[in-house]
């Protein structure tokens, strides 16, 4: 008997200890952000229910190496802020930049005007001035440059920027036009100055400019507004004999060029053309892209393709929106619901329709910022910061949404889900964190996730549908059941150990 009760002692405990291990609960935070009325909200109970899914974490097995989150200063979102009170314009700089809000890394502004400007514009007005002598920023000096000081401010990490430019002036170009048409080769020495001189003058206004885009949207826009075209090997040509040349000799090597800057579905033909060869390859820093070919579709094999093509190279979404619509104002729920449209739903061929349904705005930036993640994409920035009602002011009327809209006349501020949406990113996955590799048994789940630099993972979980979902999130042996609403997006934090 008492051989019996020994042996029975021993495996009770050997069962506690084993219960125990099993049980071993992981530490962590999470935020929800839902259709229900969220915002970043910080949960620490959750409703679970009968089935529940697997989510597990390999950080041993990582990916690319994240550049930053962020969104665009345009000079329509700079004009907006000027007409705010102190008081409010103060509270966007630091919802998007401070240590309270989205912190914002990465980000882009446009060289001349583009369609987000409230005139056309070129800091080389002058005709003929091939040296660029009258090259000048005052048209920045009013409302762009002091939103980008005012961020720098607020930033306690900083963060980097890269201009893009939409146009050269239209003395350059063949069609002497600020819309389309393509830069006349006697001005490509010109063209290349204009970079040099650009990233002189705005370190003369205390700002660092990162690197460029070689020419947003180098397909053009339909002749709509600022634009300036090129085919893949135009371009390359360009970097390969006058602008990278011209940026190494003027001591600016460092700044990094991007090219293409247009939407994935050609993203193919543009890398190829890039990354023939060594030589065509030298000035290349990394490629850009956009989301307008469909954002609902986020194109993967063309993302596997282009770092395939250049794994070393950076991958940056560089702009995304959703177009085509006049922003809801202080409603979030239509934000969640499949009512938006973009240009596509009128305009594409019908072979390309499916790419361009209704489909909420707060899934189109989730599905497709997880979507980036999970191919290789290393850099994720939105197009402008602010807009007003009217979704502009943009002398085209090309109307947008913004995460953020005024109206300037009550000075008032409205934060939409998109900025929560994009805040789940860019506060909590940090500039050199690591994408991890993530298993999940629940296909309608989009997860993504990251390891920081500080040893802490973050962990961004979408439930687009309509139902709540539970899942049990396992790191090595521990794990924590959590649950999430329907229609939510929730970034999980585990802090270093």
């Amino acid at each position: 008997m008492k051989s019996i009760n020994h042996y029975s002692i021993l495996f009770l405990i050997l069962m506690l200890m084993s219960c125990a291990e099993k049980q071993e609960q992981l530490n962590l935070e999470v935020y929800e952000t839902s259709e229900s009325g969220n915002q970043l909200t910080q949960l620490t109970e959750f409703e679970l229910t009968d089935s529940v899914s697997q989510i597990t974490l390999n950080p041993e097995k990582k990916y690319q190496t994240i550049t930053g989150f962020g969104g665009a200063f345009t000079e329509s979102s700079a004009y907006l802020l000027n007409k705010l009170s102190k008081e409010n314009r103060a509270k966007i700089i630091e919802a998007y930049f401070g240590e309270s809000g989205a912190k914002y890394s990465l980000t882009r502004t446009h060289m001349n005007s583009c369609d987000f400007s409230l005139s056309n514009y070129s800091y080389t007005p002058v005709e003929g001035d091939k040296e660029l002598k009258h090259f000048s920023i005052e048209e920045d000096k009013a409302d762009l440059i002091p939103f980008i000081k005012d961020a720098m401010k607020a930033s306690k990490e900083g963060f980097k920027i890269f201009g893009s430019p939409w146009t050269a002036a239209p003395w350059m170009k063949d069609n002497n036009s600020y819309v389309g048409g393509k830069l006349l080769p006697e001005y490509y020495d010109t063209w290349a100055l204009f970079f040099s001189k650009y990233a002189d003058a705005y370190q003369e206004e205390g700002i660092d400019i990162w690197g460029f885009t070689v020419e947003n949207e180098p397909l053009g826009n339909g002749n709509n507004w600022e634009s300036m075209h090129f085919t893949p090997d135009e371009m390359t040509y360009f970097v390969q004999n006058y602008l990278g040349p011209k940026l190494e000799a003027d001591g600016k090597g460092n700044l990094k060029i991007l090219g293409y800057d247009q939407n994935r579905e050609h993203l193919k033909e543009w890398v190829d053309s890039q990354y023939k060869n060594e030589e065509t390859s030298k000035y290349f820093d990394g490629t850009a892209i956009h989301w307008y070919a469909s954002t609902f579709h986020y194109f993967p094999e063309e993302l596997q393709y282009a770092h395939n093509k250049a794994p070393d190279k950076y991958l940056i979404q560089s702009e995304a929106c959703v177009d085509a619509e006049v922003p809801v104002w202080k409603d979030d729920a239509w934000y969640w619901k499949k009512e938006a449209t973009d240009w596509g739903w009128d305009w594409a061929p019908e072979k390309d329709k499916h790419l361009h349904p209704k489909y909420s705005p707060v899934n189109r930036y989730a599905r497709d910022i997880i979507g980036c993640l999970n191919n290789w994409v290393d850099g994720w920035v939105d197009w402008n910061m602010v807009l007003d009602t009217k979704g502009g002011p943009n002398w085209f009327k090309n109307w947008c949404i913004a995460p953020v809209i005024v109206d300037t006349d009550k000075d008032e501020v409205y934060f939409t889900p998109l900025y929560y949406t994009m805040t789940h990113f860019s506060k909590y996955i940090r500039p050199d964190a690591e994408i991890i590799d993530v298993e999940k048994t629940d296909d309608d789940l989009m997860v993504a996730a990251a390891k920081n630099t500080d040893g802490s993972i973050a962990v961004v979980v979408f439930n687009e549908g309509k139902e709540p979902k539970s899942f049990s999130l396992g790191l090595n042996n521990a794990s924590k059941q959590i649950g999430i609403s329907p229609q939510a997006i929730q970034t999980i934090i585990i802090p270093t150990n």
